[in-house]
């Protein structure tokens, strides 16, 4: 069974930095399509940025793009997300959330391709 836990919210000024972590276990990264979605009260959900591990392919939202980077690491069984320049806006419960299929990322992040595992989700508050 894949169970994945993020790590690494928190509360950052605007323009500032943070990297959330999200680790796997019960699966290889390599047998995954992951990402990162985010959530809050009274909006959508929204697919923030996914990657599908095994061919580094990677889509992010119009939101963070140029801002934000999605990376992997083989050895730690770990997804990141490396947010930059963070906006008030970007405030929200992040979720890692993985499917055991490889799909194009947008597949995953649009749901499409709904994921079937969800991490516990970690705060990100950007406010000065």
């Amino acid at each position: 069974q894949l169970q994945l836990v993020e790590s690494g919210g928190g509360l950052v000024q605007p323009g500032g930095s943070l990297r959330l972590s999200c680790a796997a276990s019960g699966f290889t990264l390599d047998g995954l399509t992951i990402g990162w979605f985010r959530q809050v009260p009274g909006k959508e959900r929204e697919g923030v940025s996914c990657i599908s591990v095994s061919d580094y392919s990677t889509y992010y939202a119009d939101s963070v793009k140029g801002r934000f980077t999605i990376s992997r690491d083989y050895a730690k069984n770990t997804v990141y997300l490396q947010m930059d320049s963070l906006k008030p806006e970007d405030t929200a419960v992040y979720y890692c959330a993985a499917e055991a299929v490889l799909v194009g990322p947008y597949y995953l992040c649009s749901e499409h391709v709904i994921p079937r595992y969800w991490g516990q989700g970690t705060q990100v508050t950007v406010s000065s």
